[in-house]
This record gives C-alpha cells, sequence and structure tokens, in this order.
C-alpha cells in the first residue's frame, strides 16, 4: 500500500483570480511536487473555470476538472464537488482551504490555516462567523488527517475542534524564489505593509507609529493588499488626520512583477497582526533582503524566533522601531541577519513532503 499510486483529488479555487495567502501556499507545494521526481502520484485539480495562468508551468502533469461556477461557494464545494469526485475515482482529496465536502466516499486532508473566526468571532459578521465555524469543525472531524502551518494553530485545532493532536501534521510555508543574480533597484527610505487589510492587523496603529518615525526618519509608507476591514477603515483618510497624506500610499492589489520591486525597494517590513496561523509575506520580506517588524505574539515567536523586530502596538514603541532601521545601517543589517538564519529553517521541499505523507496516510488508513 505504501507504494501504491494514488488519484489524489484538490480543490483549486483559491488558485483562481488573485491568489492569496492560501493560493501561494498551495502553488508551493504544487511546485514541489512537480519537481519531485519520486511524486509518482495522479493529480486533479477542480476549478469553478478555466485553469488560471499560475498552473500554466504545471501544463500536462495535473488534470482538471472543471465545475462550472461563478461564485464557487459552500454550495459549489458541497453540492457541486462531491458527484464529480466520485466519478472521477478519487483515492484521497485534498482541501487547502479550511474546509472540504462532507459527502466525499474517499479520505480526506483538509488544511486549516488558523481559527481566527473560533478565538475572534468579533472580527466576522454573524452570519459568515456560523457558517465557517460550522463547515470547518465538521470538515475537521470527517477528515483522515489535518495539515496546519504552525505549532501555534495545531494548538488551536485541538483547543477548539478537539481534534487530537496526533492526527496533525505541521507544515510551515516555505521562503519565495529569489533570484540572487538579477539587477536590483536601490533601496529607499520605503515602510511596507504586504497582506490584505484586516482589523486584527491594526492599521491605525501602524499609521501612528509611522507618523511618529516620521519625526525622525524620511520615509514613506506603502500598504498593499485588499481592504477588507469591518467595521471599515480609511487608511488614506486616517494618514491625512495624522498629517502624513503625502507619505502613505494604499494600492488594493499589486501585481507579481511590482509587488518584487517593492521588496527589493524597501527598507523596513511592518506587520501588526494580532493573530496568524503562520504570517507568510514578513517571509517573503526576509527573503528579499529586508528586516521585518511584527507585533509581539505568540505564533509570531514561534515562527520567527529573534529574527523579527516586535514591538508592542504603542505608536512611540513603533516610531522608533521603524525609525531605528531606516536611519541606522547597523541595526538594519544585524535585524536582517537574524531574519536570514530563520529563513533557512523553512523549506518548500519540506511543507510539500509533509503535505504528501499526509495524504499517503489517509489513503491507507483504515
Amino acid at each position: 500500500m505504501a507504494d501504491r499510486v494514488l488519484h489524489i483529488g484538490i480543490d483549486g479555487r483559491e488558485l483562481m483570480g488573485r491568489p492569496t495567502g492560501v493560493g501561494r501556499y498551495l502553488l508551493g507545494l504544487l511546485h514541489e511536487w512537480f519537481h519531485d521526481n519520486t511524486f509518482r502520484h495522479r493529480v486533479t485539480i477542480w476549478l469553478p473555470g478555466e485553469a488560471p495562468p499560475s498552473l500554466e508551468a504545471f501544463a500536462g502533469w495535473f488534470a482538471s476538472r472543471i465545475e462550472p461556477d461563478a461564485r464557487a461557494g459552500t454550495w459549489w464545494e458541497q453540492g457541486r464537488l462531491p458527484p464529480s469526485i466520485t466519478r472521477a475515482g478519487v483515492d484521497v482529496f485534498f482541501a487547502p482551504a479550511y474546509t472540504a465536502p462532507l459527502r466525499l466516499q474517499c479520505p480526506t486532508v483538509v488544511t486549516i490555516h488558523d481559527l481566527s473566526y473560533f478565538a475572534h468571532p468579533e472580527w466576522f459578521s454573524w452570519r459568515e462567523g456560523v457558517r465557517r465555524r460550522w463547515l470547518t469543525r465538521a470538515a475537521a472531524r470527517r477528515a483522515r488527517r489535518v495539515t496546519t502551518v504552525s505549532e501555534f494553530s495545531a494548538s488551536e485545532i485541538v483547543r477548539w475542534l478537539g481534534v487530537p493532536r496526533e492526527q496533525i501534521d505541521v507544515a510551515p510555508h516555505g521562503p519565495p524564489e529569489v533570484d540572487r543574480h538579477a539587477a536590483k533597484p536601490a533601496r529607499e527610505p520605503l515602510v511596507l505593509f504586504v497582506g490584505s487589510l484586516f482589523n486584527r492587523r491594526y492599521i491605525p496603529e501602524l499609521l501612528s507609529g509611522f507618523a511618529a518615525a516620521r519625526r525622525t526618519a524620511d520615509a514613506r509608507l506603502v500598504l498593499a493588499g485588499d481592504n477588507r476591514t469591518a467595521p471599515s477603515v480609511d487608511p488614506i483618510a486616517i494618514a491625512k488626520t495624522l498629517g502624513i497624506g503625502d507619505r502613505v500610499e494604499w494600492r488594493s492589489y499589486v501585481p507579481d512583477a511590482e509587488l518584487t520591486t517593492l521588496y527589493d525597494t524597501a527598507r523596513v517590513f511592518v506587520f501588526l497582526s494580532a493573530y496568524e496561523g503562520f504570517a507568510m509575506t514578513p517571509l517573503e520580506a526576509l527573503a528579499h533582503g529586508v528586516p521585518v517588524i511584527l507585533l509581539d505574539t505568540a505564533v509570531g515567536r514561534e515562527v520567527y524566533r529573534d529574527g523579527a523586530r516586535f514591538v508592542s502596538l504603542d505608536p512611540d514603541a513603533i516610531g522608533h522601531a521603524i525609525a531605528e532601521l531606516v536611519n541606522d545601517d547597523r541595526a538594519h543589517a544585524s535585524w536582517l541577519a537574524k531574519g536570514r538564519d530563520v529563513l533557512r529553517s523553512y523549506s518548500w521541499a519540506r511543507a510539500a513532503a509533509t503535505v504528501r505523507e499526509s495524504l499517503e496516510r489517509a489513503a491507507r488508513t483504515p
């Protein structure tokens, strides 16, 4: 059974449109499996529309099943997928985004990145919170294996879902591939934030801290990410109120090539999130040679250890950290060296091997 070639089905919704955290995580796994000569399993990816450009690199390696649906929400997952997956003869199904079809005849492996909607229901609307909690709990209880991205999230899965720890596999993110030999733009006194704007990421506090930093550091701030705050937060309006409107820019979406330029140009990366499963964009920043400032949290300490400059939400503390890394070359180099030590501990190859083993174990477990 260990050497059996499996037919692995995958929910590919997160690859559609503009892939963010979960989509990038799945692409990292697919990239490793594609280049791994020992990976002999068949892969079929279920999509709600035509295959996106991000899958072109894997053309011919996987099969795709298109179940058209403009929204690709709960009905698509729970109603359209199960009969299609059954007809395809899948041995094990991989659901990389918190929930999975509940009526599948084959085993499932589900990745639960974090449990913010359990730990902080106030961050979600009543309807969205109920839906997420019910489906995630049901998917986790039905799954043969659960994967996640940090020990912190593993402990949250045990706490909120009651999944035994021995049924959970931890497969952290890997760093992005960065061409070290490509020509790079000159570094600027640019402070960068990348990620969807959520209330838990304390955008107003970041702006207040940046305003404090401006007293001693001639810098500008770029926020790159969709605004998903609820209640809504307007970063540009806040910046104007703080007197830094001309030094702050918000971009709701940044193509990959432009994002690479931002990372290669930035001097400092700031990410003040109260709750994450892993926090991938600070890892991307380190890969591009940018030291990071993070809010001091349990998961931040686990993932980034001493490779990040941790701060509280006090604007002066945030401002001091930003100004130090903008102005002080020695401090900048020291924090970057620590971050690169942490960076070397993560690998997409290890993550892909862990998820692959989870799928193989699920397929052979009675």
